[in-house]
């Protein structure tokens, strides 16, 4: 049966729902607090495509390293101190999710969820070549370049869990990473070599799948924040913009990092905390690797992009704030040229930086699913860093989920409802 469905939030969870639904045969109209123009979280980010990410940002040994690093303004990781009673909440869920049980529990369900995000992205990269829209997937894995014997010994710890959960992990030495990427200089003792992993141009991914979405017909209302909703006893009738209200039989939260304001009125509990990404890149760079990397001590995302390089990093929760901090940018600057001995500062002197807002959970794993408050509505947001990763099987989860078919995951450790 053909619904109306309304998705709030033209990201890329957001248009992947959008899509999918449409080639169900839902009428679908796409509401985004921003205009068509825009550069959020979907666009800047490192373009990664990671099965080798089954670990949850909450995760043991990460709020003593966050401490840590809290002092250092050129760290991976900031909380900007303020009194909120929002972000103490947040972080008391996060302290208490952060142990070897959580990971445990999560990492199936993450490695589920990522590898089927890969076999989507195969699939939409054959749809979308198919309407002369490549978004330049490139299948060469991903390398976690380590620069200290202690971080190699951490992430062969992590490839031998990757292994036992049936996902492929090599333990290189600086001859086999040399192998690897036989053009370009590195300054570590060795690696992780993730055959599995991928990446892409996350801006020519939009916009294809924008125009896809589009041509299956998907109806844009840009600039069109949701201040409110009506309801009409446990289902919600429409939502309401400034431009007036927008009515539908199935709504689908997919808001980003704005999902917490969205969603006030509702009585729903879907804690969220902003973390602010940075990415520079480099056009005509010194050099281009074969694959996408991550730099382990630094926590800096490395991507390749046609004839452009991208680096990306750092997590600074301060709120709904979109400014850039330059000394979080000369962080990621100072990592590249560590790592690839042939980058100079310089290189990266008259680059504009790019930072987003990811939305994070308090235990670091995303809302997807129905709400029991609202019987037709369905969230899917909290993704964090992993946000392209598993936008589009996201999406797709919503709308069978919109289409009243049971999704092939167990999506409890997912519920938006699990903190009340």
């Amino acid at each position: 049966m053909s619904k109306q469905v309304v998705v709030i939030g033209a990201g890329i969870v957001g248009l992947s729902a959008a899509y999918y639904c449409a080639r169900r045969g839902h009428r679908v109209t796409v509401l985004d607090r921003g205009p068509q123009q825009r550069d959020g979280c979907s666009f800047g980010n490192a373009g990664l495509i990671v099965p080798s990410h089954f670990t949850p940002l909450a995760a043991p040994g990460v709020v003593w390293q966050g401490l840590k690093w809290m002092w250092n303004p050129r760290s991976p990781f900031y909380i900007k101190p303020r009194w909120d009673r929002e972000l103490l909440a947040w972080g008391w869920r996060f302290w208490r999710s952060a142990n070897r049980r959580h990971v445990q529990r999560c990492a199936p369900v993450l490695r589920d969820l990522n590898l089927a995000g890969r076999a989507c992205f195969d699939e939409l990269a054959e749809e979308l070549a198919a309407a002369s829209d490549d978004f330049g997937l490139v299948r060469r894995g991903l390398l976690m370049l380590c620069r200290t014997d202690e971080a190699l010994g951490h992430e062969a710890a992590t490839a031998e869990q990757a292994v036992a959960l049936g996902i492929p992990a090599e333990v290189c030495d600086r001859e086999r990473l040399a192998e690897l990427e036989p053009n370009v200089r590195m300054n570590v003792v060795g690696g992780v070599y993730f055959p599995q992993d991928c990446h892409l141009s996350p801006n020519r991914l939009m916009a294809a799948l924008e125009r896809r979405a589009a041509a299956v017909g998907v109806q844009f209302s840009w600039e069109a924040d949701v201040v409110g909703w009506r309801m009409v006893g446990r289902r919600l009738a429409a939502a309401n913009t400034a431009s007036g209200e927008v009515a539908g039989d199935e709504f689908v939260l997919c808001g980003g990092a704005w999902s917490g304001e969205a969603v006030r009125g509702l009585r729903l509990s879907l804690p969220m905390q902003a973390g602010k990404g940075y990415s520079v890149t480099l056009d005509g760079p010194r050099l281009i690797p074969n694959r996408c990397a991550l730099l382990a001590e630094a926590r800096v995302a490395v991507t390749p992009i046609g004839e452009s390089l991208r680096f990306g990093g750092t997590m600074e929760i301060a709120g709904l704030n979109e400014s850039i901090d330059p000394r979080r940018v000369q962080g990621i600057v100072d990592a590249a040229v560590r790592y690839y001995p042939d980058l100079k500062a310089d290189d990266f002197k008259d680059v504009r930086p790019w930072c987003g807002l990811r939305p994070c959970s308090p235990d670091g794993m995303p809302y997807l699913g129905r709400t029991r408050r609202y019987r037709n509505l369905t969230i899917a947001t909290g993704h964090a860093m992993m946000g392209l990763s598993l936008g589009a099987i996201s999406g797709k989860i919503v709308a069978e989920l919109a289409s009243d078919e049971r999704p092939d995951f167990d999506l409890g450790l997912l519920c938006p409802d699990r903190f009340g």
